[in-house]
């Protein structure tokens, strides 16, 4: 068993609009949120005056505890406000990618039982369709402004009392993202308020952050390492958070250079960016400190291409997953020099770690040698929502929750990952599930059968790869056709990036596919 090299942190037992906003009257006029596209500015008490003001009339309006609210939205500085309004109010939130479709929106409603949508204007189509089929919506809000839809901006002048619920930290569940996991179709993971709040302050130690610090929040609210690294980590500490709602390379240098940015948070396609593209030497990016990238695997001469070029110390890294709330290794700031190429980091405060054989399961092997990384600490998730069978699968009796990832542990505790025993694909770090794209494949007149794996494009990134057997009524089936069936069915990352026309798909007795057969042939 390997354990953190840091002090334990004692559990954060605060609701997590508490556990970060509690510094606010402190940090009083100093920036909080910056729309890094207009220059709209909200500061620590704007932001704690404004949130309770919206949970008030949400709770107005009828929200509970034990309600589900989903937000619908690309990163803007509403979206903490909406955020911590709905916990604030007693809600659970289910965060939902902008770029959904409708069906896949539904799908997450449904799921959920959510009563309640947050979204922008340019969304409320989706949204609308997505109500729709889902049933059960109460009301969909906008956090711009939208006819016939009361927005965020009409809730701050609600006059109704602030709600004061009696929340549970360890049992409430404060955030409700979905993710594959291990394998399967697309699950509601249930954090909870002291598991969120706890890993914040299992960070802090490894990730510290100041009054004044600058970070850049490009990547996703929505997904779980942008909620930790760029919104509830920075607030909490007093740091001003620069709000981008999508990656434009021009926008986020110029961003970096105008706001000063002292940090930055990334995905590999962004380190990518900044060590090749030539718009890089156009901008002044020297109030830099550091980059830590995350949410897919780096390459470690990659990552030493960006940090030469930038002049900085080398890229760190960071690990861990939507289940584990969700950091469990990280590159310390103060250790960026010293760390070993490749390397994702040393174990945050409070987190254990196993490394078990991969041939003889539940045996532990010793530094050097890689099998499946098992993690236990006070970040594991609380289970999947209404699914005991696959939290029984993921997390096992002793509380090890296996994370079907492959590494090795050297003397020093830095780990590597160098493999993953599951299947999930992550196309620029967003999670692709195998299954939930076979399933559709299989909606096609023309496909007997199919299979996704993931393959690697020329520059890194892993995307998906279909394996299709024509039916005999279509033996001119082409890619092109399957290519587009799928894109107009999913969001964006999700698509179909190759397609391979095989006699069968091979399978186990068992029915499983092997997609190790399927990548040896790639």
């Amino acid at each position: 068993m390997f354990r953190s090299e840091y002090a334990d942190v004692p559990p954060v037992d605060l609701p997590i609009h508490d556990a970060v906003l509690a510094g606010a009257a402190a940090f009083g006029d100093a920036p909080a949120l910056i729309d890094g596209t207009d220059g709209t500015t909200l500061t620590y008490e704007q932001v704690d005056r404004f949130h309770r003001r919206v949970a008030a009339a949400l709770a107005e309006t009828g929200v509970r505890k034990g309600d589900v609210l989903a937000l619908h939205s690309p990163n803007t500085v509403a979206f903490p406000l909406a955020f911590y309004a709905a916990t604030r109010a007693g809600a659970s939130v289910t965060t939902v990618h902008p770029l959904a479709t409708a069906e896949e929106f539904a799908k997450q409603l449904q799921d959920c039982s959510a009563r309640w949508i947050v979204t922008v204007s340019p969304l409320l189509d989706t949204a609308r369709r997505a109500a729709a089929l889902a049933g059960g919506v109460q009301e969909i809000l906008v956090c711009d402004s939208a006819p016939g839809h009361r927005s965020l901006v009409d809730m701050l002048a609600s006059t109704a009392p602030e709600p004061s619920v009696a929340i549970d930290p360890a049992e409430d569940v404060a955030a409700l993202p979905y993710s594959s996991g291990t394998t399967g179709t697309p699950k509601g993971v249930m954090l909870t308020h002291r598991q969120i709040a706890t890993n914040l302050a299992q960070l802090e130690p490894s990730v510290p952050a100041t009054p004044g610090d600058r970070v850049l929040a490009v990547l996703p609210f929505f997904h779980i390492y942008g909620l930790t690294a760029l919104m509830n980590a920075p607030l909490r500490l007093g740091a001003t958070v620069v709000v981008l709602p999508r990656f434009d390379l021009a926008q986020f240098l110029a961003a970096i250079q105008n706001h000063r940015i002292t940090g930055l948070y990334v995905a590999p396609p962004i380190v990518l960016a900044l060590a090749k593209h030539p718009l890089v030497a156009d901008y002044d990016l020297s109030s830099l400190k550091y980059v830590v990238s995350a949410a897919a695997p780096l390459d470690a001469r990659l990552a030493a291409a960006c940090s030469q070029r930038l002049g900085l110390p080398p890229v760190g890294q960071a690990y861990g997953m939507t289940e584990l709330s969700p950091g469990t290794h990280v590159v310390p700031l103060d250790a960026m020099n010293e760390a070993p190429p490749g390397t994702v980091g040393k174990l945050i405060a409070g987190t254990e770690m196993r490394i078990v054989s991969l041939t003889e399961p539940g045996t532990d092997l010793p530094a050097g040698q890689s099998g499946e990384i098992l993690i236990r600490g006070p970040q594991v998730m609380k289970g999947y929502l209404g699914r005991p069978d696959a939290t029984a699968a993921m997390i096992d009796a002793d509380g090890w929750l296996h994370t079907g990832d492959v590494g090795h542990v050297d003397t020093d505790g830095w780990l590597f990952v160098v493999d993953r025993v599951k299947e999930l694909i992550k196309y620029k770090g967003f999670q692709v599930a195998p299954a939930e794209l076979e399933a559709l494949l299989l909606t096609h007149p023309g496909v007997a059968d199919a299979a996704v794996v993931g393959a690697y494009d020329d520059d890194g990134n892993e995307a998906p790869h279909a394996f299709v057997v024509r039916g005999p009524a279509a033996p001119a089936l082409a890619e092109g056709e399957i290519m587009m069936y799928v894109a107009e069915r999913v969001a964006p990352y999700k698509r179909v990036r190759k397609v391979t026309f095989v006699d069968t798909v091979p399978r186990a007795t068992s029915g499983k596919i092997l997609r190790r057969a399927l990548r040896e042939q790639q």
